[in-house]
């Protein structure tokens, strides 16, 4: 169970009239299939899920029931009801992993590399933003000192200015707790659950950035290597080196440090590669 609410806005994203229905239910597929809900777990209430992807209740439904049929999600009446996720990722499967990859041999690398600028972009820039806090919150610092000795008018007319400040100071606080909370969740996953808050923490570095262009992006690069990474069996060592690694990201982008973030996040993603190209050799 993960420690804090996942954002799904650069999932739901509102979909394109023309095709709603059938972008609907590849959204919802996407959600579920990443593990943004774990089975069990109950999609968003139908009235903002409508709303998110900007459709009507109708054709939610309708894409709802489609999944229901194809045992996705099931329905539950009542004060506790909703939409709950049955689907449970596949046991990884070294077969299915090398027909995936042979369907199509450059569409790996073109993952792999699509993967690597948008998830190392991600990290850089969130790094910055924490770079940005820090130099912000020296700066208030410092200009709170020096106006120790000033007049009670100039102190009510900087009330302002200082409020945004104190809020800025709340929001990247709560960024660090989720960072921190996802880094938890991953390290401590079981093998089962490994993969689905392997993704969450990843994904979550670029939707704290607070774009959701971006967030978007990680989502879909992620989404296009899923079967594969699902097809690889859950090796002990390579989650205990791939702890240290996240460890290492969240380390740099809390320091501020852009770039080394986009390092540890390249290196961190060249193993995953090398693990994937290792069991298709």
């Amino acid at each position: 169970m993960t420690t804090s609410a996942v954002d799904l806005t650069g999932v739901l994203r509102p979909v394109r009239q023309g095709n709603a229905f059938e972008e609907t239910v590849e959204r919802l597929l996407t959600v579920i299939k990443l593990g943004l809900v774990a089975p069990g777990q109950r999609f968003p209430a139908e009235r903002d899920l409508a709303a998110q992807l900007g459709i009507s209740r109708l054709t939610l439904r309708e894409a709802i029931h489609e999944l229901h049929e194809a045992g996705y999600v099931c329905s539950r009446r009542g004060r506790f009801g909703g939409t709950f996720v049955t689907y449970d990722r596949p046991a990884p499967d070294s077969a299915e992993l090398q027909r995936l990859a042979t369907e199509d041999p450059d569409k790996l690398a073109d993952a792999l590399t699509y993967r690597l600028v948008v998830e190392t972009g991600a990290a850089e820039a969130l790094a910055t933003r924490f770079a940005q806090a820090a130099a912000q919150t020296a700066s208030t610092s410092g200009s709170r000192a020096g106006r120790a000795g000033a007049s009670v008018g100039r102190a009510l007319t900087a009330q302002a200015p200082a409020a945004a400040g104190l809020a800025a100071a709340d929001s990247i606080a709560d960024a660090r707790g989720t960072l921190l909370a996802r880094l938890a969740d991953v390290n401590s996953a079981s093998p089962h659950d490994y993969r689905r808050l392997d993704t969450l923490f990843h994904l979550c570095i670029s939707e704290l950035t607070g774009s959701s262009l971006l967030a978007s992006a990680a989502a879909d690069a992620r989404m296009r290597l899923n079967d594969l990474l699902n097809a690889i069996p859950v090796l002990p060592r390579n989650i205990a080196h791939s702890a240290r690694q996240h460890a290492a990201i969240v380390d740099a982008i809390l320091a501020g440090d852009a770039t080394r973030a986009r390092r540890e996040v390249a290196e961190h993603l060249e193993g995953t590669a090398a693990l994937l190209r290792g069991f298709l050799a």
